[in-house]
């Protein structure tokens, strides 16, 4: 089995270098394994007016590089979070595909510098839902910081030659830490309710110099620096008990043995005032915020929150109750976590834990500020050996393959007498093949010419009946019977045997009545198609995807105009030119025009009046047929039916890019006359409702000669639809 790899978390504070080496679980529990921990202590505070931070940071990591081995585990660093920037986002309903670039185009915005002169990361937050394709409720977290400030902080680790795989800003480390070892009973992400979310912890992590504030309910996060730390009691004491720094330092970590107490605490308090007020603060300012979040509880962090008297003033004032961890829950490791030394400290391994959680794959957020270029140098130093190795191996291939060549050659040319009678035989018959390709072209020329004589008579012929086949396959596509699923609907809710009123049968008629039937040349049919193609693609989509034959199923849902919006539509005005790359029709040919109205229109319940009415029957009955490659010849006398073909070609004929345009809503009030049988057949008004339509469609000829060519049989061309 394979060694797990190990992380460490390394946390340079103000004080101290706190660092914790982890691994996975082997027995799959939702823990880590703790397996060195150390607690490097500087001489004095970082922040001292005379400490040299980058001397002492050196000697404590050296230091630590002699107590322990870091050289093929992860290196995970964290860097202050007063350092860093963080922006929360919510971005609006959009493609998952697209969020990187609108993730680039926030970050110039929120980030108050030039890109090029910071480190920046970025991750989606919350539970937002992926649907279809697109991310709902998706809260993005921004952070960056500046390229120099990240450089300072790994220059310590380049001179002691140490990688850095990650960094980290801290308010991210304990948000992992707080979500993986304190919050354990979260809902799946799918459950999370934003109006009702998971109640939320604060986590006050008491630094040297500052204080995070982070608050956060498992899914989305929060986080301020708070600019008072440990430091404050010491410098409060140094300042009102006139001491110097040292002296003060150790009566704030021995406060309840001082000689004098309250006095001490006295000195302290404006510090605890302040530390509460930057707390309040930042408490409403979140709730303000986030009106549906709900605190819970205070988690306090740090070595300062071990002051005597500070964990019971702030939950006191802060009305909730401060709680310091006495253990971690997803810790494991009896030989680290029961240690002396690791109890002592314990409150200030967060961060560590935090970012050796990142290490190991465990976090929650995972964004590094590690410079690109670094990570992309470490890959190719990496491949370079692979890259040698490969190298070497094809040179040493192909000098292999010039032996093999060149001894070959060798041993023929040795042998060229014995060839060369087999050599003089190839050459006689490569002559001769040369002038049996020359006698074949100059035959298939011939043919060629004799067979476009003969194309040119069948032409002729087959030009004489292209007419009769455009006006045999129209008809055939005309409506002529009531749909059968209509019918059966229709027969329900009126059965066949009792009378039905003369009304009731007009709007049974299935056919379509044609007023008006024209055709005209035109010398590009790109024009004409550009005028229509938005009603032609609105028409398409109107057929049921049942219907639809295969070759316009994928035509795209681009916006449509509604052919009902504009009533004046003109089909002879000259439209504008097509767009740049449209798939219509091109070239010269034919355009016909049908004016014509149907009585087929009813309401008899929601189902009729969606399918079986104005457009929609057209749709369906006529408009679906137009599109076939070819359809049923009607009905013929039996003595025709073994003469003539059973199909009737359309689109294999040219017809293509039929258009329905409707003339005005359906006419329900029409008004025609019948013959009245019960009046000796002197006419009468009934109502039945009309509606009428304009149809449209292009012709480009295929002889019956060109359409056996068409592979396959289908004579659309290649853009035809």
């Amino acid at each position: 089995m394979a060694k797990k790899v190990a992380a460490w978390g390394i946390d340079i504070g103000q004080y101290a270098l706190k660092a914790l080496r982890c691994r996975e679980s082997d027995d799959g529990t939702q823990r880590i394994i703790a397996e060195v921990f150390d607690f490097v202590e500087y001489p004095k505070p970082l922040s001292s007016p005379d400490a040299d931070p980058a001397a002492l940071i050196a000697d404590a990591l050296k230091l630590f590089l002699t107590r322990n081995r870091v050289k093929g585990d992860k290196v995970v660093i964290s860097v202050p979070g007063k350092d860093g920037l963080a922006r929360f986002i919510k971005l609006p309903p959009v493609e998952s595909k697209k969020i990187p670039d609108i993730v680039r185009y926030e970050a110039k915005q929120q980030i108050p510098f030039p890109l090029d002169e910071v480190v920046w990361d970025y991750q989606q937050m919350g539970a937002g839902a992926i649907e279809e394709g697109f991310a709902l409720d998706c809260e993005v977290g921004i952070f960056a910081m500046k390229r120099d400030q990240v450089e300072r902080a790994l220059k310590p680790f380049n001179e002691a030659k140490v990688e850095v795989d990650v960094v980290q800003l801290t308010p991210l480390a304990l948000f992992n830490w707080v979500v993986f070892d304190q919050i354990r009973d979260l809902p799946p992400p799918e459950q999370y309710d934003p109006e009702n979310p998971p109640e939320s912890t604060v986590v006050l992590s008491i630094g040297t110099e500052t204080t995070d504030f982070v608050v956060t309910n498992g899914f989305k996060m929060w986080q301020r620096s708070l600019p008072v730390g440990g430091n404050h009691f010491t410098k409060a004491l140094v300042k009102d008990m006139k001491m110097n720094y040292a002296t003060a330092e150790h009566l704030k970590r021995n406060a309840s043995k001082a000689e004098d107490p309250k006095a001490l605490f006295q000195a302290m308090r404006p510090v605890f005032s302040d530390l509460l007020s930057e707390v309040e603060r930042s408490m409403k300012f979140f709730s303000n915020m986030d009106r549906s979040a709900k605190i819970g509880k205070v988690i306090a962090l740090g070595n300062a929150v071990k002051l005597p008297g500070l964990q019971k003033f702030l939950t006191q004032n802060l009305g909730f109750e401060v709680t310091k961890p006495d253990s971690y829950r997803g810790l494991a490791g009896p030989g680290i976590v029961d240690a002396p030394a690791f109890k002592e400290n314990m409150l200030s391994y967060g961060v560590c834990y935090g970012l050796a959680l990142q290490g190991l794959k465990q976090a929650k957020v995972s964004t590094n500020l590690l410079p690109q270029e670094i990570t992309q140098y470490r890959l190719i130093r990496a491949k370079k050996p692979w890259a040698i190795m490969a190298a070497a191996l094809l040179l040493i291939g192909f000098a292999v393959n010039f032996y093999r060549h060149y001894e070959a050659t060798y041993s023929t040319r040795q042998t060229e007498d014995y060839f060369k009678p087999a050599v003089t035989s190839v050459n006689g018959l490569n002559s001769n093949a040369t002038i049996w390709a020359k006698d074949f072209e100059d035959a298939k020329a011939q043919f060629t010419k004799t067979r476009q004589i003969g194309e040119t008579f069948e032409q002729n012929v087959e030009g004489r009946i292209l007419w009769l086949e455009v006006l045999r396959s129209i008809n055939a596509c005309l409506p002529r019977e009531v749909p059968t699923a209509f019918l059966k609907t229709f027969d329900a809710k009126h059965p066949p045997a009792e009378p039905r009123p003369q009304e009731m049968l007009m709007t049974l008629r299935p056919d379509l009545k044609i007023t008006e039937f024209d055709c005209k040349r035109v010398d590009d049919l790109a024009v004409w198609y550009a005028g229509v193609k938005a009603r032609y693609e609105e028409g398409v989509r109107g057929i049921p995807d049942e219907l639809k034959p295969a070759h316009v199923r994928d035509i795209a849902a681009a916006p449509a105009v509604d052919p009902a919006a504009d009533p004046n539509f003109d089909p002879t005005a000259e439209p504008a030119p097509p767009a740049a790359g449209d798939d219509g029709p091109k070239g010269p040919g034919w355009v016909f025009e049908l004016k014509a109205h149907h009585f087929f229109n009813h309401r008899e319940n929601a189902d009729d009046l969606e399918k079986y009415q104005g457009l929609n029957y057209l749709r369906r009955e006529f408009l679906v047929k137009l599109l076939q490659d070819e359809v049923d010849r009607p009905t013929t006398p039996p003595e025709l039916a073994k003469t003539l073909p059973s199909k009737l070609p359309v689109r294999k004929l040219g017809i293509r890019y039929p258009v329905l345009i409707g003339q005005g809503e359906i006419l329900w009030n029409n008004q025609v006359d019948v013959d009245d049988p019960a009046n000796a057949g002197e006419p009468r008004k009934i109502t039945v409702p009309r509606y009428d339509v304009v149809v449209q469609f292009c012709w480009q000829e295929i002889p019956p000669i060109k359409r056996k060519a068409l592979a396959g049989g289908n004579a659309a061309p290649a853009n035809g639809n």
